[in-house]
């Protein structure tokens, strides 16, 4: 594993600033349909190979110890590119549960009493750790990006920078294992390197995994190309064979040289594609979100020539608030596929407060569709804009990007980032096809009363072509508790949970809860109360706050009830290790399950 890329990150972070758009910088602001519409672009994986038993390739990195010298020196995976955002003031939120009132219920109001429906966690059992990185790799890393994916018989979960796979009952089969070890041998070696930013799903509709992460050797030498790696497997074993693939991402033409890096990527599971967005930097000023497609069939038979179409919405064409810092592609969960070449949603969401320009708070709709032919066609369109109930995005932060307070910290530049300014919606778009209608939910964190953070989520529907929010709630029980890094999903009877990040100054450390509601419920209201995963007692010191930078709430395949949900939170501090070096982020992982009352499992 070459260091060296980790390294690169950090240098390229001045780099990857100056590329960033310039606060408010808007095209075209009252007709946000006349901009270049961007074209298609395809191409073939520029590496492809089949591997043996995954098991065989990560052989003995269980048990691995570090070689090298160690490091006791804290690195940040993927430094978050933008502008210093600076509070306006609180906005107000429009959508906040139960009203202003809400937030000074007494112990005895109903929101109270519903906290006993809200069911106690199945499995609960510990994941992944900045331990097992310093174990695979002599350092540590901020910040872990937990994610993972369940299927009929495995948990798959992957952080910056390791992953493992476990039983449901939280054995570890396989793991902690580098990232960098599903492309070993690979010929593009760059897929090797601890770069990170993984996603993990799992392809109910196929019985397949998909593994992915980016590459960063580009920049190292600004002519080398990055690379967004995937692995696929070729059984329903994540343990087993996979088939892997590179796909390249395009050159900065307006630059003359270098090519654009795939920032913070989202993958999503649709009926013929896989889909990929991405959050692209340029060398000079240039900046854009790619929306990708890769050619599912020819990935799930390992076909070598396996397509891509990428679509690029430079910012200096499309209005930046209808692009914000990301979009997310739709994940599908649930058998019932949509319907046969129906153009796949892709969502980002836009403040009014915020510094894009934004006209009104709402939800971008983009469509995406591809016909994966000989001679292919595809399109991206913005399909409608969703007005939204009132929300504040940019939250008062500290004099760097400390934002959620910790018990017995001080110090504002050891406080917790919230990432609510970043304009996008928080991973996954949780897809679902109820044959009268199709449900799209996600999620975004938000400052829900002065100071305090909360869970905004929606539930946006698409009948007969046409989308609409069909509810939106903020969830912030107004108990002094910050709410933050959500990830929400809905079961096949329409009953929805959202997982997320919890803390605050006093007594609450940075530990890991969840919520829900159900199908028949009022409109706007997590009436579940709220479960708890596991409780925080100790707290993050490094200065550099991230948090995150997503979670990820998925589906049991098997009853399609079952959520299951990974997030980080401390267990212990982190400690100095000498007077002239950062102090660690000693996170761990905690994965679990639970199921909302009444959901039966699925029978057809």
């Amino acid at each position: 594993m070459k260091v060296k890329s980790i390294l690169s990150l950090v240098l390229a972070l001045v780099f990857l600033l100056a590329a960033f758009p310039a606060s408010g910088a808007t095209l075209n602001a009252n007709n946000p349909q006349a901009f270049k519409k961007p074209s298609p672009k395809f191409s073939e994986a520029v590496a492809f190979d089949e591997t043996p038993g995954l098991r065989d390739l990560a052989q003995g990195y269980a048990a691995a110890a570090a070689s090298g010298e160690a490091s006791q020196d804290l690195l940040e995976i993927r430094p978050d590119r933008g502008p210093d955002v600076k509070d306006q003031g609180f906005a107000g939120d429009g959508a906040l549960q139960g009203g202003v009132g809400a937030r000074f219920a007494s112990p005895d109001s109903a929101a109270t009493a519903a906290a006993a429906s809200i069911s106690s966690p199945l499995a609960n059992f510990e994941g992944l750790s900045n331990q097992d990185n310093f174990n695979l790799f002599g350092f540590r890393v901020n910040p872990p990006d937990p994610v993972g994916d369940v299927g009929p018989n495995h948990y798959v979960e992957m952080i910056n920078l390791a992953f493992a796979v476990y039983d449901k009952q939280g054995n570890l089969l396989l793991g902690p294992a580098p990232i960098g070890a599903l492309w070993e041998g690979f010929e593009v070696e760059d897929c090797t390197d601890p770069s990170g930013d993984p996603i993990v799903l799992y392809d109910q509709l196929e019985d397949r995994w998909i593994l992915s992460q980016f590459t960063t050797r580009g920049f190292d030498d600004p002519t080398l190309p990055f690379y967004d790696c995937v692995a696929i497997s070729q059984t329903g074993d994540p343990t087993g064979a996979y088939y892997r693939y590179a796909f390249i991402t395009q050159p900065d033409t307006a630059a003359g040289f270098g090519y654009f890096f795939p920032d913070y990527p989202k993958y999503g599971v649709w009926t013929d594609s896989y889909i990929m967005t991405t959050r692209d930097f340029g060398v000079f000023n240039q900046y854009g979100i790619s929306v990708y497609a890769l050619e599912k069939n020819k990935m799930l038979e390992g076909n070598p020539k396996a397509r891509a179409v990428q679509f690029f919405l430079d910012s200096n064409e499309v209005p930046v608030y209808l692009i914000g810092d990301g979009l997310l592609p739709p994940d599908i969960d649930g058998t019932r596929r949509p319907k046969d070449r129906v153009a796949a949603p892709i969502v980002g969401t836009m403040d009014d407060n915020a510094f894009y320009g934004a006209p009104f708070d709402a939800l971008n709709i983009w469509e995406l569709w591809v016909q994966w032919k000989a001679k292919p066609q595809a399109s991206l369109n913005l399909a409608t804009q969703l007005p939204v109930a009132q929300f504040d995005s940019v939250f008062p932060c500290g004099p760097s990007r400390g934002c959620i307070p910790q018990p017995g910290i001080t110090n504002p530049d050891q406080w917790l980032d919230i990432l609510s300014y970043r304009q996008r919606p928080t991973h996954r778009l949780a897809y679902r096809n109820f044959g009268g209608y199709e449900a799209l939910v996600t999620n975004q964190s938000v400052e829900a009363a002065p100071g305090m953070a909360g869970v905004r989520w929606y539930e946006i529907r698409r009948t007969g072509g046409t989308y609409s929010v069909h509810q939106q709630g903020t969830y912030a029980p107004g108990d002094g508790v910050h709410r933050w890094m959500g990830s929400a999903a809905m079961d096949w009877q329409g009953n929805m949970a959202i997982g997320y990040s919890v803390s605050n100054a006093t007594d609450v450390y940075p530990g890991i809860r969840y919520t829900g509601r159900l199908s028949g419920d009022p409109l706007g209201q997590m009436s579940l109360g709220e479960g708890v995963i596991i409780n925080g007692t100790g707290v993050q010191t490094t200065t550099n706050s991230r948090w995150g930078d997503y979670t990820s709430l998925n589906v049991d395949p098997v009853d399609d009830c079952t959520f299951w949900y990974v997030n980080e939170y401390y267990e212990i501090s982190g400690f100095p290790v000498n007077p002239n070096a950062p102090t660690t982020a000693p996170w761990q992982t905690r994965i679990a399950s639970f199921k909302l009352p009444g959901c039966e499992a699925k029978t057809d």
